[in-house]
């Protein structure tokens, strides 16, 4: 707090949410006692909403947390979904000189996910952007089991930075949905529309910033919803989608063909498998710098201050 005060900072907190009633009012309320009432080191406390048709936009209000919708921002821009596009969108609407993102869906949340995610930014100059990582418990059949989480980071992504980019291996957590930044690291590197969004951001700010710029924090465990092993094959899907592309901008990987849109998903009817087609669309959306809107209104802000 006095670090933040000194350095005349203001902090952002914001959780990309979707039907989650279940675990956002306690998660917001954990930070507005915390971090707003107890010692006010956040600032801003919001939900960057995707329209949720159960009461989780009534209940963040009722915690205090400014409302966000996500197709309300910058409505001129094309078309796109997913927890890429609201977390881009989110920034244009946030106030925060540094900006941290919690996931909604988190069962054991703990204030220090907020604080120990800002610390790092406050204390240390060189360091503009930080990711937590923890323990993954998997929950199956109602058991919980101390380790066997993070199937994606441990079956799709560690074997892809292994090949490509080696010297991100030790991200212990890459895919986590926990992390802050500062502003001006945040709005110079694009976003992918989807669940590409972590990997896209992690090797963009190591490409435009260095390693050196990046931190990552001890959280203990972190407890969640585990998805099933269709919604995971989907969410791989949507984020090699993002890693090969770009593999391909940095000429790593040359594609001959352009990457489908439609996974193949197998499913049972019965005892019989037959292809579902799902459409999973992966828009890269350019650093808000580059978005005249963007611009002028950081000015205005900058004017007031």
């Amino acid at each position: 707090m006095r670090e933040k005060e000194r350095q005349g900072l203001r902090i952002s907190v914001c959780l990309p949410t979707l039907n989650e009633e279940e675990t956002v009012g306690q998660i917001l309320a954990a930070i507005r006692e915390v971090l707003i009432e107890k010692v006010p080191l956040v600032d801003e406390l919001a939900i960057v909403d995707s329209r949720s048709s159960d009461s989780t936009v009534e209940i963040a209000r009722r915690e205090g947390a400014r409302v966000i919708f996500d197709d309300e921002i910058l409505p001129g821009m094309p078309t796109a979904s997913g927890k890429g596009e609201a977390l881009w969108k989110s920034l244009y609407a946030l106030e925060g000189d540094i900006v941290c993102w919690i996931d909604s869906d988190i069962r054991n949340f703990h204030s220090r996910f907020v604080y120990g995610l800002v610390g790092p930014l406050l204390s240390e100059p060189e360091i503009g952007y930080v990711k937590a990582f923890y323990r993954r418990p998997l929950r199956e059949g109602g058991v919980l089991y101390e380790t066997g989480g993070g199937r994606i980071t441990e079956c799709v992504v560690r074997p892809l930075l292994s090949l490509f980019y080696p010297e991100l291996c030790g991200i212990v957590q890459p895919l986590s949905g926990e992390y802050a930044g500062r502003r001006e690291i945040l709005e110079s590197v694009p976003f992918f529309s989807g669940y590409g969004v972590e990997i896209g951001l992690l090797i963009d700010i190591y490409k435009k910033f260095g390693l050196n710029c990046i931190a990552q924090v001890n959280m203990d465990t972190r407890e969640h919803f585990n998805q099933s092993i269709e919604a995971l094959g989907r969410m791989s899907f949507g984020i090699m989608k993002a890693f090969l592309r770009r593999l391909s901008d940095e000429g790593k990987v040359k594609l001959e063909s352009p990457l489908h849109s439609e996974y193949n998903a197998m499913v049972y009817t019965g005892r019989e498998p037959s292809i579902e087609e799902v459409k999973i669309d992966v828009i890269e959306r350019p650093p808000l710098m580059e978005i005249p809107e963007y611009r002028n209104m950081r000015r205005r802000l900058e004017g007031k201050s």
